[in-house]
């Protein structure tokens, strides 16, 4: 049995990856993997791919959008994430957030750094552009908020989320949330089934 290496590439200014982050527990208990959370900063994924947010992309197509959130609305029900819920501020500028999920990682706390910073994100739908509001957001989730913070602002923790913002471009990636299962990137979160299914194969070979 083979366990591939399983990615999710995410920036918390993403409300897709927010569902996909709730869902994914779930395929990791049916599929006895972990996956791997690789901070990405969505902004700067977006000049280096020529892309745009749907937002923009989109907006002179009302119908389009239209179904868009026709398709949030099912993949919500599908999947009983009741606690979700658009933020006001969106969007929101998530540079400090995203450098703090790069320092978390080097500090051993990014599951409960994650989690606590997406339920403020899209449940409590803070404004998480906010200094002051995420320090509170850190201490209420008993994390070191002030190390954090401290860490965030080192150049090797800025260097490292340009870094992987460049490798996840260079390996293809356009947006958030993607994934990889190997080599093999899928993207959106109407493709989880897919990466399912790929993690299947793989442990199959």
């Amino acid at each position: 049995m083979t366990i591939p290496t399983v990615q999710f590439l995410f920036d918390f200014g993403s409300p897709n990856a927010y569902l996909c982050h709730k869902v994914i527990p779930r395929i990791e208990k049916r599929k006895s993997i972990r996956f791997d959370y690789l901070p990405v900063l969505l902004g700067g994924l977006f000049k280096l791919a020529n892309n745009r947010s749907p937002m923009q992309a989109f907006a002179d197509i009302p119908s389009k959008m239209a179904y868009e959130r026709l398709e949030m609305k099912r993949f919500i029900t599908a999947h009983k994430l009741t606690q979700f819920k658009m933020n006001p501020f969106f969007p929101v500028n998530t540079l400090v957030i995203m450098r703090g999920a790069v320092a978390a990682q080097r500090l051993s706390c990014m599951p409960a750094y994650v989690d606590a910073v997406y339920s403020a994100m899209w449940e409590q739908g803070l404004n998480m552009a906010e200094p002051v509001v995420i320090g509170q957001v850190l201490k209420a989730a008993q994390l070191d908020a002030e190390r954090l913070m401290l860490e965030a602002q080192q150049p090797d923790v800025k260097d490292g989320l340009l870094a992987s913002t460049q490798s996840a471009f260079d390996r293809g990636a356009f947006g958030s949330p993607t994934f990889f299962v190997g080599s093999e990137m899928f993207f959106g979160k109407d493709r989880l089934g897919q990466v399912e299914l790929e993690i299947a194969r793989v442990a199959a070979v």
